[in-house]
């Protein structure tokens, strides 16, 4: 069962395990704000990470899966899920009688030159999905940068395994994959007919992300909350580290161009782009994993990312304030709407980032005193 998913990981780990049973791989989506009432179509849902948050976020859900063991794998995972259809197919042989709210696409895009037999396949490939999505639909896309800052620390290409390969324009390797700068990316998009993109930086990485920047919310200091940084299959071609140069590329402002990943939000429709900023607190225990997101309306939501546990932490959390305010200690005042926890945000540096500052001006006595 999911839960027991852990203890088969530290069983039998090793990368492919971990990564596609790790609970992480949620939260490339799991902040996300789903119409509760919308019909989703998971475009390549492997064995099934992001299909349960699909499934507990929409009303309806259909997967399509080219490998027979992924699908059985995927349905098994979503065995609890009465919202779930699920299809062994290449989607370009699939032909719909409905149309959707949502279309994913996450780790899919860059395979397309090997699955859309066309001369030009990526765009192809996504006229056809926009094709399947409603007038005011959206279509989310997943997919590594050309570019990121990884591949510049040396390493391995994701889809080739060969450093360096992206930035090459893949002709170290013949194999038809390949992604795609922010820019180029763009252009891709709007010329398959979409009107609007909204783009998102998930840190590290879409793959195991942890926070969420936008194009509205980028990281102002190298002190990114909450990043986990990472390397697979290992670091025996690595360059540099990763995390010692984002100071430089943020103060230079070219961050957006060397982010590792990009999710973008696609639509002919203005209204992307309502959440500027996610942080997911995934690494605790399941009862006590809380999502923070910033809504582009200046509130801050938190919120439980297992939805088996309710909102139990969240009225904690509320208690925690009341507890607070009693013993004469401001606190942002906060209200409780289902499972989320909504405030006002307040745009002030972190007590963290204060107090680095001190530490760097060598304000020591001050820093203690504040501490």
């Amino acid at each position: 069962k999911p839960e027991e998913y852990i203890k088969a990981i530290s069983e039998q780990f090793n990368w492919s395990t971990y990564y596609h049973l790790t609970h992480l791989r949620k939260n490339i989506l799991n902040w996300y704000a789903f119409d509760k009432e919308a019909t989703v179509l998971e475009i390549g849902c492997g064995l099934g990470a992001i299909t349960s948050v699909l499934c507990e976020n929409c009303k309806e859900v259909t997967a399509v899966e080219l490998s027979k063991k992924r699908a059985t794998a995927a349905l098994l995972r979503c065995r609890e899920k009465d919202n779930l259809e699920i299809i062994v197919g290449n989607l370009n042989d699939i032909k719909f009688d409905k149309k959707f709210d949502y279309i994913t696409l996450i780790g899919v895009l860059e395979y397309q030159g090997s699955y859309t037999n066309t001369s030009d396949p990526y765009c192809d490939f996504l006229k056809k999905i926009k094709g399947l999505l409603k007038p005011e639909g959206k279509l989310l896309i997943a997919i590594e940068n050309q570019y990121g800052l990884k591949y510049w620390c040396g390493a391995r290409e994701d889809h080739t395994g060969i450093p360096f390969d992206g930035m090459n324009q893949y002709t170290l390797t013949e194999r038809k994959i390949r992604t795609f700068s922010k820019k180029a990316l763009e252009d891709l998009i709007k010329r398959s007919g979409f009107k609007r993109t909204y783009f998102y930086y998930p840190m590290p990485d879409y793959k195991l992300p942890t926070v969420i920047y936008s194009q509205d919310f980028l990281p102002r200091n190298e002190n990114m909350q909450n990043v986990r940084y990472y390397y697979v299959p290992d670091k025996a071609t690595l360059l540099a580290q990763e995390e010692n140069i984002y100071k430089d590329i943020i103060q230079n402002n070219v961050f957006e161009f060397f982010s590792n990943s990009y999710l973008v939000e696609c639509s002919d429709s203005d209204d992307i782009g309502k959440i500027i900023f996610a942080s997911m607190s995934s690494e605790r225990i399941p009862e006590y994993r809380i999502g923070t997101r910033f809504t582009k309306d200046n509130k801050v939501e938190k919120f439980s990312l297992v939805k088996s546990f309710g909102k139990n932490h969240i009225v904690q959390i509320k208690e925690n304030e009341n507890n607070l305010k009693m013993h004469g200690i401001k606190v942002c005042p906060s209200k409780i709407e289902g499972r989320k926890i909504i405030l006002d945000y307040i745009d002030a540096p972190l007590c963290e980032e204060y107090l680095l500052n001190l530490l760097s001006e060598n304000k020591l006595n001050l820093a203690c005193k504040i501490w």
